[in-house]
């Protein structure tokens, strides 16, 4: 059993600023102070304006959230970018569907979940986060090992701390391998479907800020949307063609010329 949590200082505020909730089916969210059970996490395989990986950890009551372009790798060799975004509420953690429009437009998948925890125990996470190094250690369906955070480039400030450039480096152990788990294992945890069924089961449309217009993340939108057509217009029960219509038959009456009325 983990320690309780103290008094957060983390805050939704900027994740809200960000959305329309009007027009997101996102969650709102509130920060949660959780007192038992272990530490959550997530990975959400986001197609915005390029597809990319949310990597999340549960901490003080919301989700910690870097941005991992090409996703979690499981090579110790390679390094990957992880852009420090806003905290995003637990409630998170679940959220996989279609963002019709504004900040994040796209399509959300639950890539992986399960239970993350600090390869110490002891660690101070915040105190890690602000030198810019935490090393933990995943327990997904996909992810399973240690990995380490680590910050890069410094801030706008002269500072590390307040930078959001990290990199993310898996550990030498037992589940490192050269094997790319993004490629052999592309479908949702959640509901076993791809972003184009996701896209299928969704009624929406993108009406502004619409996701990967270019490159080679506009073409895989554009064959994620071509596939989700075809899946809609299977679905949908073929009405049947109208028969032809029948010249009206004229009265018997007006083969003699008579008149009617």
């Amino acid at each position: 059993m983990r320690k309780p949590q103290t008094k957060s200082p983390r805050s939704l505020d900027e994740y809200r600023s960000k959305r329309k909730f009007e027009r997101t089916p996102e969650p709102v969210g509130r920060v949660q102070l959780r007192r038992r059970g272990a530490l959550r996490f997530c990975v959400q395989k986001h197609l915005a304006s390029h597809l990319h990986y949310d990597l999340r950890l549960e901490h003080k009551g919301v989700l910690l959230s870097w941005a991992v372009p090409k996703g979690l790798s499981l090579n110790p060799r390679e390094k990957r970018l992880a852009m420090m975004t806003e905290d995003h509420p637990l409630e998170y953690g679940d959220f996989e569907g279609v963002i019709p429009e504004g900040y994040g437009a796209g399509i959300v998948m639950v890539w992986d979940t399960g239970t993350w925890r600090p390869i110490d125990p002891k660690a101070d996470i915040d105190r890690a986060l602000e030198k810019g190094k935490l090393d933990f250690e995943l327990d997904g369906y996909k992810l399973k090992g240690s990995w380490t955070l680590v910050r890069t480039a410094r801030g706008a400030e002269g500072s590390r701390s307040n930078s959001k450039s990290w990199l993310l480096i898996k550990h030498r152990d037992h589940w490192a391998g050269d094997l790319d788990v993004t490629e052999v294992a592309p479908s949702s945890v959640k509901s076993d479907r791809n972003l184009a069924q996701i896209l299928a089961e969704q009624p929406e449309v993108w009406h502004s800020d619409k996701p990967a217009r270019n490159g080679r993340a506009g073409k895989l939108l554009q064959s994620v949307i071509r596939t989700a057509a075809e899946m809609r217009a299977e679905r949908e029960p073929r009405r049947p063609k109208p028969s032809p219509r029948k010249p009206a038959l004229a009265h018997p009456a007006a083969k003699h010329g008579d008149t009617l009325g």
